[in-house]
């Protein structure tokens, strides 16, 4: 009899700890960590904080930031493990990960990247955060006047006299100049590699002709820079949505419907303004804090 009462002693101890094991997310009774990582300048680095801020204040998950180079190297980490989340574009994935050169509409373009990286890696995709942050080529107004452009067509018969600047990512991908010079039959003077945040002040300047922008950086107005039109429409929609691995996903679930909330939150318009702050010195972390009180995500 004794016996028996031990042996059901150890069971309920054994269930209780089971119990107390998943009220608590982390061996230790720690919260899980989220591991999140962005690229290399300002909106991803927005971006990055904004959502681990959001998390850390909605869920009982606490999170870990890391800063990577360019897209392959956050999609590689995912990929790998390293990292559980990152805000990737979907453009970005059509061109730089899938390698794709055909034209799809906005909706067409997340629907391909989303069945094709979950089919191909296990990642998924949420709900696309809102912006549209496409590349943009930008010349300086006075540039704009004296040479009559309005379109990216009429900038090829000027632009063996022109140079032309860029991050490393778009020098090196389809979706970047090398697509962009075969659409257009395009030819520059000099094609010039810098730090994306440096390009916009170095266009301003005289140092370059033409800019590859991100059509959501505040400089652009700042500037009195002018954009030119993609009149062949050759940059593909480029959203801006959380992405993870299909198994983290599942694993979470919370997680994920309180990720949802975020979708559709923020315009262009509001990115330009959030990007500027921080390009003029504001905290990055201050500024994402911003960007959630503003839609009443937090307090």
């Amino acid at each position: 009899m004794m016996k028996r009462v031990v042996c059901l002693l150890i069971v309920i101890l054994a269930l209780f700890v089971v119990v107390l094991a998943g009220c608590s997310s982390g061996e230790d009774g720690t919260k899980d960590t989220v591991r999140i990582t962005h690229k290399n300048y300002t909106e991803q680095r927005l971006t990055g904080q904004m959502l681990s801020i959001y998390i850390a204040e909605n869920t009982d998950y606490s999170t870990e930031v890391t800063e990577l180079g360019g897209t392959l190297l956050c999609w590689n980490a995912l990929v790998d493990g390293q990292v559980d989340m990152y805000a990737e574009f979907t453009g970005s994935a059509y061109g730089a990960i899938l390698e794709q050169t055909g034209r799809l509409g906005t909706q067409e373009t997340y629907d391909f990247v989303k069945n094709a990286t979950e089919e191909q890696y296990g990642i998924t995709w949420l709900d696309p955060l809102g912006w549209n942050n496409t590349y943009v080529l930008s010349v300086r107004k006075g540039t704009a006047e004296e040479l009559q452009l309005q379109t990216i067509s009429d900038l090829v018969p000027h632009a063996k006299n022109m140079v032309l600047g860029g991050d490393a990512e778009f020098l090196a991908r389809l979706d970047g100049i090398i697509g962009l010079k075969e659409e257009y039959g395009l030819e520059f003077k000099d094609e010039r590699g810098m730090d994306q945040g440096l390009t916009y002040a170095a266009l301003r300047d005289g140092q370059l002709d033409v800019n590859s922008s991100f059509s959501t950086d505040g400089r652009i107005a700042k500037f009195d820079l002018v954009n030119l039109e993609d009149d062949k429409a050759f940059f593909p929609p480029y959203y801006v949505t959380p992405i993870m691995k299909i198994e983290f996903a599942e694993a979470h679930p919370d997680l994920i419907e309180t990720l949802r909330k975020l979708g559709g939150q923020w315009t262009e318009s509001e990115m330009q303004v959030y990007n500027l702050k921080v390009d003029e010195g504001a905290d990055v972390e201050e500024v994402a804090r911003e960007m959630l009180k503003d839609k009443g995500l937090i307090d």
